[in-house]
């Protein structure tokens, strides 16, 4: 089989890894022990995808920096027992390599976090470039980290795919010019990622698989 596109770009949260279950007790560990607060499930996981920090100081203006601190804190103290790996995703890698695709990682998320978690699912040999909170100063759903993942391996943009399983992956995507594939079994609601457009709305690896596969892209 023959890769649709010669780049193919994750998000890792909730696409690559199922780390949901993990961010969504952080964040209520956060909220509970520093402002006895519990935050709605739908408002908790419509932060995913974007920076820890912000989103917090944003919600809680002027807690964000103690918050984050907490989260962070509980976070990698509860990670490799909470954090699952998304059955199916590792042959899927190593079958874009063998077909000749190469693949990255591009997080909001710290890049040392991201490593840990590629780590923790046995992913890390299987990424040729990791684009993380670091590299740039813009985050989704600006197109600046998506950009710069495709700099680092000299692909244009029309030359990339990107999955993941937020609206924000999504709007990242089209605004930096590349094709987007949306996947269900993560943090977003399927009725906003469809309203989003992407190229293909996937509910399972295998339908992924289908869509990341097939006769190169006109």
């Amino acid at each position: 089989m023959t890769p649709r596109w010669p780049v193919v770009l994750f998000d890792f949260d909730g696409t690559l890894a199922d780390t949901i279950p993990l961010i969504v007790a952080s964040y209520h560990h956060a909220l509970g022990s520093v402002l006895g607060e519990v935050a709605p499930e739908d408002e908790v996981r419509s932060w995913i995808g974007r920076p820890l920090q912000p989103v917090l100081e944003e919600r809680y203006p002027g807690r964000g920096a103690e918050l984050t601190h907490v989260y962070r804190t509980w976070n990698l103290a509860n990670h490799d027992e909470l954090i699952r790996t998304v059955d199916g995703v590792p042959q899927l890698l190593d079958d874009l390599h063998a077909a000749g695709a190469r693949t990255g990682v591009v997080s909001s998320k710290k890049g040392e976090t991201v490593r840990l978690g590629l780590r923790a699912v046995g992913l890390e040999a299987r990424i040729d470039v990791l684009a993380g909170q670091e590299e740039t100063t813009l985050h989704k759903p600006h197109p600046a980290p998506l950009l710069y993942a495709a700099e680092q391996l000299g692909a244009p943009p029309h030359h990339c795919v990107y999955v993941g399983d937020a609206t924000v992956d999504v709007e990242a995507a089209r605004a930096a010019g590349m094709s987007a594939v949306a996947v269900t079994w993560g943090a977003g609601l399927q009725p906003a990622l469809a309203a989003t457009g992407p190229d293909a709305l996937v509910a399972d690896v295998d339908a992924l698989r289908t869509a990341l596969f097939g006769p190169a892209a006109g």
